[in-house]
């Protein structure tokens, strides 16, 4: 079930679409401010996608933005079901297909988090079939769970192969395996996409759990996060509601037959509603930033997260956009069910596409900002990749997405105060008090303390803290120290130790028009 693509050509035939219409729901914690320059962000984003649509021949789209918590925005285009002229409502029921990676690698977590597996146990401890595969060398380790979720089992990439293998039967999968699994790596070695992996997930799922995976799946996972229109079955949805799959041919649309679920849907069976993927993507967003509080989702925030983070590394690219001379960096790897990215733009993309023949969709969300957004299309590989990436750009253009901080330790509050009265006026006892054991020795205190003086004289008298504190992690901040003549800026790191000391204390000039706020990842 290979990930939609992100590019498209564009076939020479017009597109009629319905009117994109759209509503916008309150976003439970974004502050009014924030949220008014992302509302004010969305006629441009339905632009977008209406075009993107028309110019890609894709008979109907869905796709909302998800802020803190709530799907803010959908917007809908185009018609479900082409004979019928049927179009498609913020109700419409999409395939999604490897997007479905991401609900089996949470039930592989839920197990694990209740003790019934863990993530090194061999695969064969709970699937016999494999106890007979023939490595590729000698040394090869046995194939571990952890190896299924990452990518990393060794197993051949398998998107052509694998977009016609969700109609086999539990026999036909366990006849597969029993006749074996060719290696083109040896386990944990590299990175390669493999459904025929997460379809052997999905048999782990039912083993252990002593239930159907689309049982487990729909009890554990879907009914707790009250994502009640999500199905591995499209039976099981009314014809009102479901989206029919097509592809183009000779300048018309062409329907594609609805896969039938089987043994191999844990890896791209699922169907849903953009309101429901919008639940899953608020979810996956919830787990950030770590804090202290009540769970309140059916898997520890610590599991949603460990899922949403580099576990082995699939690559770098950088690709000059010849129209303007810029080049787009991006580099990172897969998760568990998820892929990771790190752009110029934003420090962490998280994602994961989705493409079978007559459907295409994506789910991207930015943990740092608390902002998602997903899209549904019924067009083979639909491609969004441009038109989302497009999409938050015009976001963070908007000036609304500003980053959730973590929660300073109180030490570094006290710290900061005491380092502010340092600033103010040098003090031996206060400065000896404060520091950690290397930083009178990485620069001597004399030294240390004539160029804070310097600075401060520059700068003026007066000196008082001013604006926010700037928070990176529990234990390293930043602030801005407001002075007659100028502005300073105040960095701090504090050390290992309990009490924990200032390890590294920077005091530096900044203009009083300077933001405090972290610039672009590449500059």
């Amino acid at each position: 079930m290979r990930q939609a693509r992100t590019s498209w050509l564009v076939a020479s035939v017009a597109l009629a679409l319905t009117p994109t219409t759209a509503r916008t729901q309150v976003a439970r914690t974004a502050s009014s401010p924030r949220l008014a320059r992302l509302t004010a962000a969305l006629p441009e984003i339905d632009r977008l996608m209406s075009t993107f649509a028309a110019n890609a021949k894709v008979p109907g789209i869905a796709y909302g933005i998800v802020v803190d918590g709530r799907v803010m925005h959908i917007g809908v285009a185009g018609v479900r079901n082409v004979a019928m002229n049927a179009p498609v409502d913020t109700g419409t029921v999409f395939r999604i297909a490897s997007m479905t990676k991401s609900f089996t690698a949470l039930s592989i977590l839920k197990l694990r988090d209740d003790g019934k597996l863990s993530l090194e146990d061999p695969a064969e401890k709970f699937v016999p079939e494999l106890a007979q595969l023939r490595y590729p060398t000698s040394d090869s380790p046995k194939l571990t769970i952890r190896h299924l979720l990452s990518h990393s089992a060794g197993f051949p990439e398998d998107n052509p192969w694998g977009d016609q293998q969700l109609a086999a039967t539990d026999a036909e999968m366990s006849a597969m395996m029993r006749r074996g699994i060719p290696f083109s790596t040896s386990p944990g070695t590299s990175y390669e996409y493999s459904n025929f992996g997460f379809a052997i997930l999905g048999r782990i799922v039912a083993n252990v759990s002593h239930m159907p995976y689309t049982r487990y799946v729909r009890e554990q996972v879907l009914l707790p996060l009250g994502m009640t229109s999500t199905t591995l079955e499209a039976r099981d949805v009314s014809a009102s509601r479901l989206a029919l799959g097509y592809r183009r041919q000779d300048g018309r649309w062409l329907e594609e037959p609805q896969l039938p679920d089987g043994a191999f849907g844990a890896m791209g069976g699922m169907l849903t509603s953009v309101s429901d993927l919008g639940k899953w993507v608020a979810f996956m967003l919830d787990a950030w930033p770590p804090r202290d509080g009540a769970e309140r989702g059916p898997v520890r925030r610590a599991s949603v997260r460990e899922m949403q983070q580099v576990v082995r590394f699939n690559g770098a690219s950088a690709i000059r956009d010849t129209t303007n001379g810029t080049v787009s960096l991006s580099a990172g790897g897969y998760g568990f069910g998820l892929g990771v990215r790190q752009t110029c733009l934003f420090p962490t993309i998280v994602s994961h596409s989705g493409g079978l023949p007559g459907f295409g969709s994506l789910m991207r969300w930015l943990p740092e900002y608390g902002v998602g957004i997903v899209a549904l299309g019924n067009l083979t590989y639909t491609g969004w990749g441009g038109p989302t990436t497009q999409a938050l750009e015009v976001l963070a253009r908007s000036g609304g997405l500003v980053q959730r901080e973590p929660e300073p330790a109180p030490i570094l509050v006290e710290r900061r105060a005491q380092v502010a009265r340092l600033v103010t006026q040098w003090n031996d006892r206060l400065a000896d008090s404060v520091a950690a054991m290397n930083l009178f020795l990485d620069e001597s205190k004399a030294r240390r303390r004539a160029s804070m003086d310097a600075v401060r004289a520059a700068a003026g008298s007066d000196c008082r803290t001013e604006g926010p504190f700037v928070v990176e992690n529990a234990l390293r901040g930043r602030w801005r120290m407001r002075c007659r003549d100028g502005d300073l800026r105040v960095n701090i790191t504090l050390a290992p130790t309990e009490p924990a000391g200032v390890q590294f204390l920077e005091v530096t000039p900044m203009r009083r028009e300077e933001s405090l706020a972290a610039g672009p990842v590449c500059r």
